[in-house]
């Protein structure tokens, strides 16, 4: 079956970095584009950044770009999120996505607390 599995969240301090990873299986994961969303408490889940499937396209969201950077090892069938300059805004937990046909599969999450 399908798994997404996020690692790398944590605290940091205004102005830090933090790397997301996504570790995917059930799935051939290089034949489909991959996601991170986030959900701050009291807001709706937000998509942050999108990667095609072999690197050649990748969005932002206005709020993360220049900061953020997506990117993905389909040797390794992961996804990662490198997070720079990171605001108090940033906080929330961070979830991976795979979207296969119509249906949306989603990671446990990760927390992410940026604060001094």
């Amino acid at each position: 079956q399908v798994q997404l599995v996020e690692s790398g969240g944590g605290l940091a301090q205004p102005g830090g970095s933090l790397r997301l990873s996504c570790a995917a299986s059930g799935f051939t994961f290089s034949t489909y584009p991959m996601s991170w969303y986030r959900q701050a408490p009291g807001k709706v889940r937000e998509l942050v950044a999108s990667i095609s499937r072999f690197s050649s396209i990748r969005n932002y969201a206005d709020s993360v770009k220049g900061r953020f950077t997506i990117s993905r090892d389909n040797a390794q069938n992961t996804v990662y999120l490198q997070m720079n300059s990171l605001k108090p805004d940033d906080t929330a937990v961070y979830y991976c996505n795979a979207r296969l046909g119509n249906f949306d599969y989603w990671g446990q999450g990760t927390q992410v607390t940026v604060s001094s």
